[in-house]
């Protein structure tokens, strides 16, 4: 039996699955993997020993060096893959089970941020906590996909 990985955007315009077995898990701190997340870093996986199949769309893709591009939804902005001449990685955030996708390693050190070291010690809270903002939170209606396919979507 073939191990299957499925995922997509937050939109669901973009889907994908991965047939066969995830490579390495990281995360990567270079600043350009910081500012094609938004983020304090890119959270990525190995997909190269495995194979890539768009179900839904594809994704629009940015040359963001001379030697790989990264490709997003361009209808909602996900940042998806990261395409090099050694293979392809893809946003652990955007599979549907990415708890199940655990970073064994981090590269880009150089331009780690110091914070992002002690995020863990900061207060936590749930969702809901805040008083003031729970009865708008409690209602709010998510218009993202949900984290696996299906034919209902997008909502009417």
């Amino acid at each position: 039996m073939t191990e299957t990985h499925s995922g997509g955007c937050q939109c669901g315009a973009v889907r994908f699955r991965v047939d066969g077995p995830l490579g390495d898990a990281s995360v990567c701190h270079c600043r350009m993997c910081q500012k094609a997340f938004g983020n304090f870093y890119a959270p990525l996986v190995s997909v190269r020993e495995a194979t890539l199949v768009w179900t839904r769309g594809k994704p629009k893709r940015f040359q963001s060096s001379d030697a790989a591009q990264r490709g997003f939804c361009a209808d909602c902005g996900t940042p998806l893959t990261y395409e090099a001449p050694d293979g392809i990685a893809v946003a652990i955030g955007a599979f549907d089970r990415p708890q199940d996708i655990a970073p064994k390693i981090q590269w880009g050190i150089e331009a780690k941020l110091a914070y992002v070291d002690h995020i863990h010690e900061l207060p936590q809270e749930h969702t809901l906590s805040d008083p003031e903002a729970a009865p708008f939170l409690a209602t709010l209606v998510s218009y993202q996909h949900p984290d696996h396919d299906t034919e209902s979507w997008p909502p009417k």
